[in-house]
């Protein structure tokens, strides 16, 4: 297994919600600001502020067939990208709750 790939599957084992992004993509900003409304705690790795997000990108292409960003993982599940998380908003409440990310107010 690659190095990428081992450091990719590590950051979602570690993490309740991560999101693979990258600083200037529209639809990543769109992702981590609803994440963010709905209180939740999640880990970002920004692909193009990472020595080797190049690497990793290709790890998660690898690993759940999709090579754009973002790749959104919660519970260790792949939730997709932007346009799957927007689709799931009405259930997200639960599953952040369910996976105990979720900032208490």
């Amino acid at each position: 297994m690659s190095e990428a790939k081992s450091k990719v599957l590590q950051i979602i084992d570690e993490n309740p919600v991560t999101v693979f992004s990258k600083s200037s993509c529209f639809y990543c900003t769109n992702s981590k600001d609803l994440l963010r409304d709905l209180g939740a705690k999640f880990h970002v790795v920004e692909l193009d502020k990472t020595d080797d997000g190049s690497a990793m990108q290709a790890a998660l292409k690898e690993i759940n067939g999709q090579s754009t960003v973002p790749s959104i993982y919660i519970q260790k599940k792949h939730i997709g990208g932007n346009s799957h998380l927007q689709a799931m908003k009405s259930e997200l409440h639960t599953l952040l709750a369910e996976a105990g990310a979720l900032e208490r107010r």
